[in-house]
């Protein structure tokens, strides 16, 4: 978008909020960069321009607005929409690939050469790997600055720094003001929990908390996720640690409290609660495409900006797909307590009821079929499933491209259309997946006069595209049905 000057122009002079993430306005006479919804007087056209990641501002000179802290905004609702090279890429780098494996790690995972990734990334972002990486660390730096007591040497190497003389350097580039000035200037916050991070996750409005919080709280295993005072809570594996997260849902932002056994899991943490609660979406233009269908515009217009709920752990997500085949809600969190109590990691919550992170695949690799109170035919199912993500032949995460995806999992046994679907959907984060089969959906589209034959309702939801997941949201609204009641 940011090479459409005139439709940036009517952005930045209307402060639409919309846009805040999709590009950014970089000011050649302060050389500032903002957000379009920058609450400042807007610059003359010819003294802005307009670039497509806070990477490329920073690493064309501009440094960024302390009024409206473009560096904040939601991410790119681009990168949740695609699975092409670059999108991925961006997936991984918010993950925190690059600074754990640096750019052969995130070239490595997407089966490419590292020239070539950093020659498409430069394209369409104008800044590689690297820059977008270090923009990530300075935004992780500035939260811990901001949000806890921590030394500045402690700050440095948990945001990823190499040194203290990079973090100093670092800071005064990006925002102009010294690691202490940035302190000094925070807003003071009420008392957290020792050692918890608090920070406020940024998103497109409209956003409808019920069905997003309503099924995480629906589905929530115990010991490893509870609904407790208003906020949904969870334990996270992270790659240098665990941590137990606390989100609280409130109207123009998420409350995020965590607490964290290693600071450095902070990017990495924050990008996995963005994910899981669907932050970085484009509400209006999901919801334009769907209020074109007549009979899905009551829906859209009762209830506007519903998300897809998706998940912290893609490999934990599809172990619960397959326990939840065929079985109630209720039936489908008791095998997942079994398998938490029996394999899970102990984990110590000093807030709350949470116990356990959930499995990982090694260890349900080494579990004993005939110890799982399912049907034959599931055992094999869960089996086939966690050996195939412990070694490695099937990738689940932010790299994962969807119809590969797709394809190997179902080759897999007891795998139907169902559960790869509702995987893709909410697992990888696919927006257009769809569930033709599932029953409330069928009963939903019944009940609104729509095709209720999977045939026909596929055939009616091609209008919907590239949404139809967010249809999928819209239509299980209607109805309180069972959600795991449903086929493989």
């Amino acid at each position: 978008m940011h090479t459409d000057t005139d439709r940036c122009v009517r952005a930045v002079r209307s402060k639409d909020a919309r846009f805040d993430g999709w590009f950014f306005t970089a000011v050649l006479t302060t050389r500032i960069y903002c957000r379009p919804s920058c609450p400042v007087v807007p610059p003359k056209p010819e003294n802005m321009t307009f670039l497509p990641s806070a990477a490329a501002c920073q690493q064309a000179g501009f440094r960024a607005c302390k009024r409206c802290r473009p560096d904040t905004s939601p991410g790119s609702p681009q990168w949740n929409q695609r699975t092409d090279l670059v999108a991925r890429a961006m997936r991984l780098i918010g993950d925190g690939v690059v600074d754990r494996e640096g750019v052969p790690g995130l070239a490595g995972r997407l089966g490419y050469s590292a020239r070539q990734v950093e020659r498409q990334l430069l394209a369409e972002l104008g800044a590689g790997p690297l820059a977008l990486a270090r923009a990530q660390r300075a935004q992780t730096a500035r939260i811990l600055v901001e949000t806890t007591g921590l030394p500045m040497a402690d700050i440095a190497f948990a945001a990823g720094f190499s040194s203290i003389r990079t973090f100093n350097d670092t800071v005064r580039e990006v925002f102009a003001l010294s690691p202490s000035e940035l302190r000094t200037r925070a807003p003071r916050s009420a008392a957290a929990a020792p050692g918890a991070i608090t920070l406020r996750l940024p998103f497109r409005a409209p956003l409808n908390p019920d069905n997003l919080f309503g099924h995480l709280a629906a589905t929530a295993v115990p010991g490893v996720e509870e609904w407790r005072d208003g906020a949904y809570r969870r334990t996270l594996r992270l790659p240098y640690g665990h941590g137990i997260v606390t989100l609280t849902p409130a109207p123009d932002h998420i409350g995020c409290r965590l607490l964290l056994t290693d600071q450095r899991d902070l990017t990495v943490a924050i990008s996995r609660c963005r994910r899981m609660l669907d932050l970085d979406a484009d509400p209006v233009a999901v919801d334009e495409q769907l209020r074109a269908d007549p009979l899905l515009a009551p829906l859209v217009d009762k209830a506007p900006g519903r998300r897809v709920p998706r998940t912290v752990d893609e490999p934990e997500f599809a172990v619960r797909a397959v326990l939840g085949q065929q079985v109630s809600t209720a039936a489908a969190r008791t095998h997942a307590a079994r398998l938490v109590t029996a394999h899970g990691e102990p984990v110590d919550d000093p807030e709350g009821g949470l116990s356990h992170l959930f499995p990982s695949p090694a260890s349900l690799a080494a579990l004993d079929p005939e110890a799982l109170a399912l049907p034959r035919s599931r055992r094999t199912t869960l089996t086939t499933l966690v050996r195939e993500l412990a070694e490695g032949t099937l990738v689940l995460g932010p790299e994962s491209d969807w119809d590969e995806a797709r394809a190997r999992l179902m080759a897999l046994p007891g795998f139907g259309p169902w559960t790869v679907e509702v995987i893709a959907m909410r697992a990888l984060g696919d927006p257009d997946a769809f569930l033709p089969t599932d029953l409330g959906m069928r009963r939903a589209a019944q009940e609104l006069g729509l095709p209720h034959t999977p045939a026909a309702l596929t055939e009616r939801a091609a209008s919907w595209r590239p949404w139809r997941a967010y249809a999928v949201q819209y239509l299980w609204a209607t109805d309180d049905h069972p959600i795991n009641f449903l086929p493989a």
